[in-house]
């Protein structure tokens, strides 16, 4: 049966959270820390000091024999260095075990080895961390021990960001500012905040660890760069929501007991689409706090996987011809008393706020599709977005019937008088339960989807950070609130001016809503005509960060300076073309070594079989010739192909690092790593099973 997990008592409980906190810092240091926390001020060093004194004794309790500043630098991974809490020996021998706030607040670790983008030369190696006190400490419990992790900010000697999470409070700073805007010209003078929420769903791939090691592929880059489909895939549609099978289950089991340890709200198990395919889901959190709990699922998984002798793949695509791996990430903005911006009402044709706050993010998303679409652009996601498995590049906003008949009355006349209501379900059983159901359907197809009280932005890859989307998203819709508030604070008559507001942002942008099929080349084609964009792969989505207008955009907010957007920049397109390099090289690595001299030996196998079959009496070797031929006709191509990819990959990299050489991989080397592939696909169909060099894709998604 397995042990008893219970979950209340066991949530949190390598937390420094809120609880811990009032249990054991005197109250006047609570109440500083809290109050440093909600106005966003600067923790005094004498506060820190007792913080991180009651922090460290808390950790040690928790067997923590070190600790770390936890950070995400631009690697798409996180980052630490890990400090003993003792300090020097005393004259008995002894060491006493001490942290300050000076330790607590601030860490020095090497910034030359990161990604910079050219804002830190290879000498210049200071780089600070600084506490995240919006985030709370936590004890992660693993192999090595037990480690106090300190979330925090990482940004260089001059002050420029490194990292993922400073950007993302600048922009959390940058909506709540202009979202108090707004709702203050609606009266509301009670809410002193507003707090973009956020609630990521996971998507991953699970196969066996043993087999995993036996594939160089998914060992050097997390996908497999070679592959034949088996005779079944997911044309069935059997493995999604269908049981999940014991070994799998126990996994979820101990990563669900690690996740709640740490107060990670995971909520929502199962399978997905494609064999082997799995999702978790959390509950919604700040989106600060979100982004570090994405990043421990993605530890979390991949670390439990371990110990059930399972491998977890993250990567967009790890097999072709299957479903790839996505994270939707859901956002909404709520404020300090509870209420939800993005939450319509039974009648939302009457909610004026919240029609003004759907026009502008409609203006928004409109203004700033190019941008939204590169914070999702990664290597992976190339083999995915526009997939009929994947909502396409083209973005575009679904509304759903409600609000897009609301939409459509305020358009036409000025005025919206109604809303479409949900009815009753109808089953036609009448042991079953009535119930009203939902006024508009839903759109899996759609990249940014309203659903019901927020949007659900649907691209973003299943191994990358969230950390990107939220800031883009943050400050495009910061951006449309400000000039929403430009106007209407000036506004003779503010009724009036909110309603023509509303219905110019609906008539000027609703090219960007889109209700229909989002996998059809119909829809391609209408996207187009719209005058929509269209950007399918990552090196075309790149130069959207440092546009005129992002530079403007991103400036006026101080989310980002020019120099931090032209450094993301290289870092994008140096990034694109080092994995690229990576995967031509481990075609190459694997082509050469195992699979050429595996169909050498299966032909030469073949030859001698036909020439014994005929020596011993003479009977009919038409089948094995021209099995013989055909392989033999495949290694030909596999050959040539080889060399290709080796002339391409050569020369890609001794080009200067840039724009230039990402191009060049996308157009050359890609080309020449798909030559590659289809004719050693093709002879994995034919080769003697026992003779080919790794496991299958039957081998990996079946056999789990």
């Amino acid at each position: 049966m397995g042990e008893f997990v219970n979950v209340a008592e066991i949530f949190g409980e390598n937390v420094f959270n809120d609880a811990v906190m009032q249990a054991r810092l005197p109250k006047k240091v609570y109440k500083k820390l809290k109050e440093t926390i909600k106005e966003e001020k600067e923790l005094d060093l004498e506060t820190a000091d007792v913080v991180a004194h009651e922090m460290k004794e808390w950790a040690i309790e928790k067997g923590a024999t070190h600790y770390t500043h936890w950070f995400q630098p631009l690697t798409g991974v996180t980052a630490e260095k890990h400090d003993s809490f003792i300090t020097a020996p005393m004259e008995n021998g002894k060491v006493l075990m001490s942290f300050s706030g000076k330790e607590l607040i601030k860490g020095e670790p090497d910034a030359s080895s990161f990604p910079s983008g050219g804002l830190r030369a290879t000498f210049e190696a200071r780089g600070y961390t600084a506490w995240d006190c919006t985030s709370p400490a936590f004890v992660r419990q693993d192999a090595a021990g037990a480690t106090l992790c300190i979330p925090t900010a990482f940004c260089s000697y001059t002050g420029e960001s490194l990292d993922q999470k400073t950007p993302l409070l600048r922009s959390m700073e940058a909506i709540n500012e202009q979202s108090l805007r707004l709702i203050r010209l609606f009266g509301n003078t009670t809410s002193t905040k507003v707090t973009p929420s956020v609630g990521p769903e996971q998507e991953y791939f699970i196969v066996d660890r043993e087999k995993y090691l036996q594939r160089k592929d998914l060992i050097f880059t997390g996908r497999t760069l070679f592959g034949a489909m088996p005779p079944k895939g997911q044309e069935m549609e059997d493995h999604y929501f269908g049981a999940i099978r014991e070994r799998i289950a126990a996994y979820m089991k101990d990563v669900n007991k690690e996740l709640w340890k740490l107060g990670v709200t995971a909520k929502t198990q199962h399978n997905e689409v494609a064999p082997a395919q799995h999702e978790l889901a959390s509950i919604y959190s700040e989106a600060n706090i979100a982004v570090d709990h994405n990043q421990l699922v993605m530890e979390t998984l991949k670390k439990v996987a371990g110990r059930h002798g399972l491998q977890c793949l993250l990567h967009e695509k790890p097999f072709a011809g299957v479903n790839g791996s996505g994270k939707h990430n859901n956002w909404s903005i709520i404020t300090d008393d509870g209420i939800n911006l993005l939450e319509p009402g039974k009648t939302p044709h009457e909610n004026v706020q919240f029609l003004l706050v759907l026009t502008c993010i409609l203006k928004a998303v409109d203004k700033h599709a190019d941008l939204l679409r590169e914070s999702a652009a990664d290597v992976g996601n190339d083999h995915r977005l526009g997939a009929n498995e994947a909502p396409p590049a083209v973005i575009s906003v679904y509304l759903g019937e409600q609000l897009q008949d609301v939409l459509s009355q305020l358009i036409s006349t000025g005025a919206a008088t109604h809303s479409i209501s949900g009815k009753k379900l109808e089953t036609g059983v009448k042991t079953l339960p009535e119930f009203m159901k939902d006024a508009t359907d839903r759109n899996r197809t759609s990249p940014f989807a309203f659903t019901g009280n927020k949007f659900e932005f649907r691209m973003v890859g299943s191994q990358d950070s969230i950390a990107q989307p939220n800031v883009v998203l943050n400050t495009i819709v910061a951006e449309a609130f400000s000039e929403a508030c430009d106007i209407l604070e000036k506004a003779e008559d503010f009724e009036t001016g909110v309603h023509d507001l509303i219905k110019q942002y609906a008539t000027d942008h609703q090219r960007i809503v889109f209700n229909g099929n989002g996998y059809s080349d119909e829809w391609l084609e209408e996207a187009e005509k719209r005058g929509l964009p269209n950007i399918t792969c990552m090196v075309d989505a790149i130069p959207a960060l440092n546009t005129d207008k992002s530079v403007k955009l991103f400036e006026k907010f101080k989310v980002f300076t020019k120099a931090e957007l032209d450094s993301r920049v290289e870092i994008e397109y140096e990034t694109y073309a080092k994995e690229m390099n990576i995967e031509a090289r481990a075609m190459i690595d694997i082509a050469t070594k195992q699979i050429i001299p595996a169909v050498i030996k299966y032909t030469t196998v073949l030859a001698d079989s036909i020439v014994a079959v005929k020596e011993a009496c003479g009977a009919d070797v038409s089948a094995q010739t021209e099995i013989l031929t055909e392989v033999s006709d495949l290694l030909a191509q596999s050959r040539k192909a080889l060399v290709r990819l080796q002339e391409v990959s050569d020369l890609a990299s001794a080009m200067t690092e840039g724009r230039e050489q990402a191009v060049y991989y996308n157009d050359e080397v890609k080309c020449a790593m798909d030559e590659l592939r289809t004719p050693i696909d093709k002879l994995e169909m034919l080769v003697d099973k026992s003779m080919w060099p790794m496991p299958s894709y039957g081998d990996l998604i079946f056999e789990v």
